[in-house]
């Protein structure tokens, strides 16, 4: 997915993607989220768990597409510990793969505030999508 193709995706602007930091090409990708104030209750301060949730999701699918371009992945389960609140400020997630297998990968990712601070930790899942041809 190029540059383009991120900033060009719906679901990513919806959930607050910023950019991706990094890959590479190993199984590991680092991303950076925008909270918005919408994201949050606890009158607009602390980040609902579903976009925390998302968010190290999407960083555990750019670590898979680091690996193999053009594959997919569907979420088969996630596991999320939430660790601290999460306040509406810009945070990074860095996800790498564990274990890669022929259709399943096994998935790992942590959420940072700017001060270096873990935030949430998920694990995952996840079935590889290939294009058939």
């Amino acid at each position: 997915m190029t540059d383009i193709e991120i900033h060009t995706q719906p679901l990513l602007r919806a959930i607050g993607f910023e950019r991706l930091l990094s890959s590479d090409g190993q199984g590991r990708a680092r991303v950076r989220f925008a909270p918005r104030a919408e994201f949050a209750h606890t009158e607009g301060t602390v980040v609902q768990g579903g976009f925390v949730t998302a968010w190290l999701d999407n960083a555990m699918a750019f670590a898979v597409f680091s690996r193999e371009r053009g594959v997919g992945l569907a979420s088969l389960e996630i596991k999320t510990s939430f660790l601290e609140a999460v306040r509406v400020a810009p945070v990074e997630a860095e996800a790498r793969v564990i274990r890669w297998g022929g259709s399943v990968v096994f998935l790992e990712a942590e959420l940072f505030d700017e001060a270096g601070r873990l935030l949430a930790r998920a694990s995952s899942t996840g079935k590889l999508l290939r294009p058939r041809h």
